[in-house]
């Protein structure tokens, strides 16, 4: 009893109860359609595929015979895949340390105000903005032997005329490779970095001045600590999609000279499309699966204990 009014008790009945199962099923049925197509076009075809990479399906074979481990044996005895590896290896290790550093340096020099920044990065930003196919067939005709312009530049500054074959033999391919690779995400890391550098406090590197701290030391104790979240973001961006590199490859080399240049995308890619293997292609899609989950994990692991 409260002023002399007394509230009336709550009685919940079979109606309350359907009101409240209502309450709760009403989300689930907004998000159902994301669900099922999620569950028809990812986990769906995983599932499918790992039972798949237990088998030995090819387009030989009348039928497909279960082979448990096989498939993943023999993945490591094949000498083409353990190269794809190690050329996917050098691509995603000295390609993203080398747009790192260059999109660090560029992010650095236009952090400062100047005259014609918004153009600079504006034309510095263009080559991400290009499909990588298109910016591997591009690449192609720079590098060609006979009108290539790389090669008519050289030529200007030797004085004689110049042909190199820049992608029929594996160092200069694989050379060429990140040359293209590094020219169209460099930009990528550069947009990254200079987003982060624009938001530390000017306040904190004032006080370093006051204090006559060098560049290189305001550099090396603010701006890399500072900087340290943001840089292990574009490593792990970078890097998870440097490992799925395959569209300048199929366009510019080919996998060639030979299977010189084949990263293990493009191994896969012709394992199962070209040679119809499909439970080999599996399997080795399952080894790039297992790559990308523990590198991701050791990476958000890395991330966690800097942000702390």
């Amino acid at each position: 009893m409260e002023d002399g009014l007394e509230l009336a008790p709550t009685v919940e009945g079979p109606y309350s109860k359907i009101k409240f199962s209502r309450k709760r099923l009403t989300p689930w049925l907004f998000v159902a359609p994301c669900l099922i197509i999620i569950l028809l076009v990812t986990i769906f075809p995983t599932i499918y595929s790992l039972g798949l990479s237990f088998t030995r399906w090819e387009i030989a074979l009348p039928d497909k015979p279960f082979i448990g481990l096989g498939n993943y044996i023999q993945l490591f005895q094949d000498s083409r895949f353990t190269h794809s590896i190690l050329v996917t290896a050098i691509v995603v290790v000295v390609g993203v340390s080398v747009e790192l550093a260059l999109g660090f340096g560029l992010a650095q020099t236009l952090v400062a105000e100047m005259r014609g920044k918004r153009i600079i990065v504006a034309a510095l930003l263009l080559p991400v903005m290009v499909m990588p196919v298109v910016v591997g067939y591009t690449w192609r005709l720079l590098w060609d032997a006979q009108y290539g312009p790389i090669n008519q530049i050289i030529g200007w500054i030797i004085g004689r005329p110049f042909h190199y074959t820049w992608l029929a033999k594996p160092p200069t391919a694989i050379f060429a490779i990140l040359v293209t690779e590094i020219w169209q995400w460099t930009p990528f890391m550069f947009l990254v970095f200079l987003s982060g550098l624009s938001t530390l406090d000017p306040e904190l590197f004032e006080a370093a001045d006051i204090d006559g701290a060098s560049g290189w030391e305001k550099f090396y104790h603010l701006t890399i600590p500072l900087m340290r979240p943001i840089l292990i973001v574009a490593v792990l961006i970078r890097g998870l999609d440097a490992l799925k590199f395959f569209d300048i490859i199929f366009t510019l080399t080919g996998g060639g000279p030979g299977n010189s240049t084949e990263t293990i995308s493009f191994y896969i890619y012709q394992t199962g499309y070209q040679f119809f293997r499909l439970g080999y292609g599996a399997a080795a899609s399952f080894v790039l699966l297992i790559a990308l989950v523990i590198i991701l994990t050791y990476l958000l692991k890395l991330f966690r204990a800097t942000s702390e």
